[in-house]
């Protein structure tokens, strides 16, 4: 049987290249599992399963490990796959006699510990669900009866995998809290005083004036966020919840979905770059600060933190700030429109896309913490996921799983996890970070009537808008 593509090769080429060939392709099934051209396309469940399973002389490759286990939960919870798992390593092998069964566990004991250690080490969220944890400890004992070994590593293995719950767990709990404190926070800001509100403008530009420190702390944040994405994320929104599941769905464990508080930090980010440069009463301040943060977008692009300079972009782009043409005429705009094409959505972002493949290659071969940075601007990184997802089945008519596009789903999770797995090497910088985190910023609304009394309404379209946001925020 041809074994499942080597990780350096199996997502390259890509399953969906556009490259033809007269050659005519090699179809071949074994077991349940069909290749072509050596590559495995298609399955049944069972089939799929059981390629994952070790056994004495055979150990899946980590590529097909890790695309098998981000796309299973597709089709069943990671409880029944571990169940099964469990069973087939194991139990399914016993003859009763105990010195034949000891000595088999003794042999596969070692490739059970290292398919149990890349389960935990890239899917840990799925060992919140108490069950998972059950069958973890429940194997560690199953293991000691033929290897002490494998027991030893097994205790390291679950003290490893506690620590890392632990930790995101706190987290989640950090985010739930900030976030909180944020909500609570932006409320009173209403437009209570526009004085009030100068002195914190000044209070920012006067904490850091250097765009480079403060791309920096921006990326923190970005890296920090990505780091505690779970590969998982982006797929179980794809997942059917079945109702005769009783049991909490490993996915309810989350106090807050991680990817969706990267994307809503995002959306902060943009608000607050707006309302910083609306706040200044004087225009003089506005095109300083609209000056400093164009100066921050393109550091960003510089250090490969996309998702910062979109998000820079964007808050620029908003209607209160792009309104602002006497501001605007005051600041020399060259890089800003250089920024803005390099993030154009034309073409399906080609030139961001281009960017993206440039940084991806430095990273490739960096010899700094600093080159090997590649933040993609997140939300684009979802949407192609997500069209993946929706632009081919799941199931084949035969009622085989399409590896092939799991393939193309594990390449894309896989080049996010190397992305994530870097180290941020700037100094941090402690109230700009607690700055960015935490300051309170302004709704829509309030954006729209600070941009108005920054520069008057233009036609009676306006004035009635600003007699109308008056009125309603008054009565906040």
């Amino acid at each position: 049987m041809p074994q499942t593509t080597p990780y350096s090769s199996k997502f390259n080429p890509s399953t969906y290249s556009n490259s033809h060939s007269h050659r005519q392709p090699v179809e071949e099934n074994y077991g349940g599992l069909h290749y072509r051209d050596n590559k495995l396309v298609s399955g049944s469940l069972e089939a799929l399963i059981q390629l994952l399973v070790p056994t004495v002389d055979y150990y899946p490759d980590r590529s097909y490990i890790f695309t098998f286990l981000l796309s299973s939960r597709l089709f069943l919870h990671p409880f029944e796959l571990m169940s099964r798992v469990c069973y087939l390593c194991v139990d399914h092998h016993r003859v009763g006699d105990p010195q034949t069964d000891k000595k088999r566990i003794r042999e596969i004991a070692p490739k059970i510990v290292q398919l149990l250690t890349e389960w935990t080490e890239t899917f840990p969220y799925d060992f919140r669900d108490e069950r998972m944890m059950r069958s973890l400890k429940e194997m560690t004992h199953r293991l000691a009866f033929g290897d002490e070994l494998s027991r030893r590593a097994m205790q390291r293995l679950i003290q490893r995998l506690l620590r890392k719950l632990t930790t995101l767990g706190q987290y989640e709990e950090s985010l739930a809290t900030s976030s909180a404190a944020a909500a609570a926070m932006d409320r009173p800001l209403a437009l209570k005083s526009k004085q009030q509100l100068v002195r914190r403008e000044e209070c920012v530009l006067n904490l850091c004036d250097d765009p480079f420190v403060f791309a920096q702390q921006l990326t923190h944040i970005e890296m920090e966020r990505l780091s505690y994405i779970g590969p998982e994320e982006f797929v179980q929104a794809f997942a059917q919840k079945r109702p005769s599941d009783n049991h909490k769905s490993f996915f309810s464990k989350r106090k807050v979905s991680n990817l969706e508080a990267y994307v809503e930090w995002f959306n902060r980010l943009s608000y607050l770059i707006a309302t910083e440069i609306c706040m200044p009463v004087k225009k003089k301040h506005r095109a300083r600060v609209l000056e400093f943060f164009i100066d921050v977008a393109q550091e960003c692009f510089n250090i490969g933190n996309f998702n910062s300079l979109m998000a820079i972009i964007t808050g620029m782009n908003m209607n209160p700030v792009s309104r602002l043409k006497k501001t605007w005429n005051k600041v020399n705009t060259d890089k800003f429109d250089i920024l803005v094409h390099q993030m154009d959505p034309s073409s399906n972002f080609y030139s961001y896309r281009t960017a993206l493949r440039g940084a991806t290659q430095r990273s490739s071969t960096a010899h700094t913490s600093q080159e090997m940075i590649v933040i993609p601007f997140f939300s684009l990184f979802i949407k192609d996921i997500y069209f993946l997802n929706e632009g081919c089945v799941n199931r084949l008519p035969n009622g085989h799983i399409n590896f092939e596009k799991f393939w193309e789903l594990a390449k894309q999770v896989s080049e996010f996890l190397s992305w994530r797995q870097v180290i941020c090497p700037f100094e941090r910088d402690r109230k700009t970070l607690q700055y960015l985190i935490s300051t309170p910023v302004f709704s829509e609304d309030e954006l729209q009537l600070t941009s108005y009394e920054s520069e008057g309404p233009e036609n009676n379209l306006e004035r009635d808008m600003r007699r109308s946001l008056r009125s309603s925020l008054s009565r906040m």
